[in-house]
């Protein structure tokens, strides 16, 4: 982070804006992948749009230092949200909301694993 002086000797710190742009598509994919699985089942074109969320918070939203926990995280959530499908097949709206975040975190962890993978083939 870089830290900037303002008026009072108070130190800002302002995030690089690769990492702004994908705290935002984290969040709005998290948001819409709530709305989409309350609202019922969802169409391609949602779906395609959830992936490229998941790709853009994998490649633009994990530092090097948050690997570990975000696949560790983001594994757990992918078993439970699978899982979880399962278990609550009589509460349609929670089955769909879980399906709609397993479409945002799977191609997220892919992309964060594949980055991990190559960091570790460098070292």
């Amino acid at each position: 982070m870089v830290k900037h002086r303002k008026k009072f000797d108070k130190d800002v710190e302002v995030k690089p804006r690769k990492n702004l742009l994908g705290s935002w598509a984290f969040l709005l994919g998290v948001i819409l992948a709530v709305i989409l699985g309350m609202l019922g089942n969802f169409g391609a074109v949602w779906v395609i749009i959830l992936v490229i969320i998941g790709l853009l918070v994998g490649l633009l939203n994990i530092a090097e230092k948050e690997v570990m926990p975000f696949l560790v995280s983001g594994i757990i959530l992918i078993i439970a949200s699978a899982l979880g499908g399962s278990v609550f097949y009589t509460v349609q709206t929670l089955g769909n909301v879980l399906d709609a975040l397993l479409t945002i975190f799977i191609p997220a962890v892919i992309i964060v694993a594949i980055k991990n993978v190559f960091n570790l083939a460098e070292n």
